[in-house]
């Protein structure tokens, strides 16, 4: 099995090009870099990671394969896009959940880009039920939700993020308990970290460890829309 022992130096470098020259003659000219400096050591950290997510979760999923697996793809959809670039400029990884179709279900993420990089956990603009369900748990269960959200190691990590509503969503009233985590249309967690340190073989085990501290958070959204953590 390959083992990671970290992204090159090259791999920035290569991003940071690619943001000057996106479009499909360069990136053609350049595959055989991509695949050197991005494809493979992805693939390769994918791998490393699957026994270290496995001891937090056996029902999240480390997939190293080059199409469909935990690596995101790097061409972009643009047919609803204003900008009509070609290719990301980014590295996303997702350890989505056994039962997880898309990016929307419950997941891990990690993201490298050359402005910065950072870790998530969570489930970023789940779909309207799914959504419901976790509003309807923290409404139920205001007490779990408070533990999961302010457990001490968690919270000392993560930064809830994404995106709210203006005003309290359909059944919930402003003065409802937790109203501004009611208002969330996003339920991710993000710890920021810096790009040089994605050259080292610890990548694997400082990524797995921040991933074990949301433990209390996504055990709660499993719970919530019911499926296994």
């Amino acid at each position: 099995m390959p083992k990671f022992t970290g992204f090159p130096p090259a791999t920035l470098k290569f991003l940071k090009e690619l943001e000057k020259n996106n479009n499909r003659e360069w990136f053609q000219a350049n595959k055989s870099r991509y695949e050197d400096v991005v494809l493979e050591p992805a693939l390769d950290f994918i791998a490393t990671m699957g026994p270290k997510l496995a001891a937090i979760s056996e029902h999240f999923v480390a997939m190293p394969k080059r199409v469909g697996g935990s690596l995101m793809r790097v061409y972009r959809d643009t047919r609803f896009a204003k900008d009509k670039t070609p290719y990301k400029t980014n590295i996303g990884i997702q350890f989505r959940h056994e039962l997880g179709k898309d990016v929307h279900a419950p997941g891990y993420y990690l993201h490298i880009d050359n402005t910065g990089c950072f870790l998530a956990a969570g489930m970023w603009r789940p779909e309207a039920l799914a959504l419901a369900k976790v509003r309807e748990r923290i409404a139920t269960r205001p007490a779990n939700w408070k533990r999961a959200r302010d457990a001490r190691a968690f919270k000392a990590t993560f930064s809830l993020d994404g995106e709210s509503l203006k005003r309290p969503p359909r059944g919930y009233s402003e003065d409802a308990p937790h109203i501004q985590d009611l208002k969330r249309k996003d339920f991710i967690a993000t710890m920021n970290f810096p790009a040089k340190e994605i050259v080292d073989a610890a990548l694997v085990d400082s990524v797995a460890g921040v991933f074990k501290k949301a433990t209390p958070f996504m055990t709660f959204l499993c719970e919530a829309v019911e499926v296994d953590f």
